[in-house]
């Protein structure tokens, strides 16, 4: 199983609007960075990212989990983008913040870290028990 995180700015789509659509899921969409895209190419259903506010908050703010393969963007026509669909799973009792992140021993090598930019990535196993043990939930 691997491990992944979405980025978002909350006032675009905030984890607590998806949580507020429940028990429906969310197609993201809009995707339009190759590696990004071939990271979606790669999620297995059932397989948990972590839900990241970016710009506004820097935080790591709840878990998601992938509820369909990645499957044609339903906002292009361009057949070069792809996307997953996800549903929020868990929310963090403690938001997990960039700065954070930066200081927190094992968490060097990790992707939000060393490549913000990204808007989807892969979170290593180490790295995924480091945070949701800072967010308060069970890994």
């Amino acid at each position: 199983m691997s491990f992944w995180l979405f980025k978002s700015e909350p006032n675009v789509i905030s984890f607590q609007s998806l949580w507020d659509k429940l028990p429906a899921d969310e197609e993201w969409h809009g995707i339009r960075n190759y590696q990004a895209r071939n990271n979606m190419r790669l999620m297995q259903l059932s397989e948990q990212g972590f839900f990241y506010h970016s710009n506004i908050g820097k935080e790591i703010v709840g878990i998601v989990e992938v509820t369909r393969l990645s499957a044609p963007d339903s906002k292009t026509d361009d057949p070069r983008w792809d996307c997953v669909r996800f549903r929020p799973v868990a929310h963090f009792q403690r938001p997990v913040t960039l700065e954070t992140c930066k200081v927190q021993p094992g968490l060097e090598k990790m992707v939000l870290i060393n490549n913000s930019r990204l808007s989807v990535q892969p979170v290593s196993a180490e790295e995924w028990g480091i945070i949701c043990g800072l967010g308060g939930v069970e890994a």
